[in-house]
């Protein structure tokens, strides 16, 4: 490949995954950038969030209809214009550099917390104790790399919540990562579903990657008829608010349920439909302009 093309274009972060997966699924796509950040005297003073760098192989056909439709269906979804952000785009191409090895480069390990640790698959990495959780993944997937704030907030819930010896369901599992750190966590059983059939693959062989025994399947949260001790949702705000009553549903009594997804200004969206279905929030989580619950089935 003489040369690749960069496409950047303007999105609200919320939607980062949602996107990275359209254009993996449409288009040549060798990866994608969420965001750059600069530190300085470890403070961040600049980042490119909300601008969602996408490197193809070959020059994207029907580019303008293909976005057009997508953002009518995401619309007929109940995401308004104002959420979704202008997607006005550039596109250049740019001298080849062995992408397939310089976007490599932008990954590193991600310690979550002092016990959960996200490892690309082609980096060494010893465990610093006996107890740390480490989950290997091939970041190339558009789909949860564990270095999102959302993602992230899902898992110091597992750790601080606790998991161990538990029915765990993960709604929405995407790349299935939420579901291998409950499974190493400990947790008993760990059921995973999604309502896109081409993430069911990848999540499977990332659990298998793991040794991580998880169920996935094809699915939503109103057709699960199991209970379990602890739920996790990773999903749009609105999707979380509509949801509420079924993932109250698939929860024990005395369970927990994980809520994610959510930026601090769409909060009362979900907080709202939190106190309609009578849970309790037993924590929040803030990282970032993300904001995470904890809530109790009472």
């Amino acid at each position: 490949m003489k040369s690749y093309f960069e496409l950047v274009i303007n999105i609200n972060p919320e939607l980062e995954d949602v996107m990275s997966d359209f254009f993996f699924e449409n288009f040549s796509t060798e990866g994608v950038v969420l965001a750059e950040e600069s530190y300085k005297n470890l403070e961040m003073i600049s980042t490119t969030e909300g601008n969602l760098k996408v490197f193809l192989t070959e020059e994207p056909k029907n580019l303008d209809n293909m976005l057009k439709n997508y953002r009518k269906t995401l619309k007929e979804r109940g995401l308004s214009d104002d959420f979704m952000g202008s997607w006005e785009y550039s596109l250049d191409e740019k001298e080849n550099q062995d992408w397939s090895v310089k976007w490599k480069e932008r990954w590193g390990i991600t310690h979550v917390t002092d016990k959960i640790t996200v490892v690309p698959d082609w980096l060494e990495y010893a465990p610093k104790s006996e107890d740390e959780v480490v989950i290997r993944l091939e970041p190339g997937c558009a789909f949860g790399t564990g270095t999102h704030d959302t993602t992230q907030i899902c898992m110091r819930a597992i750790e601080l919540i606790g998991v161990k010896g538990k029915n765990v369901a993960d709604i929405g599992m995407g790349s299935g990562i939420l579901s291998i750190c409950a499974k190493k966590s400990g947790a008993k059983y760990v059921y995973g579903c999604d309502n896109d059939e081409t993430v069911i693959d990848v999540a499977r062989e990332n659990a298998r990657k793991n040794n991580a025994d998880c169920d996935f399947e094809l699915g939503t949260a109103d057709k699960i008829n199991k209970k379990f001790d602890f739920v996790m949702a990773n999903i749009l705000h609105n999707v979380l608010a509509e949801i509420m009553g079924d993932l109250k549903n698939i929860t024990t009594n005395g369970g927990y349920i994980v809520l994610s997804g959510i930026l601090d200004e769409k909060a009362p969206i979900v907080v709202d439909a939190i106190n309609k279905n009578k849970l309790r929030i037993v924590k929040e989580l803030h990282q970032n302009q993300w904001v995470g619950y904890i809530v109790e089935k009472i």
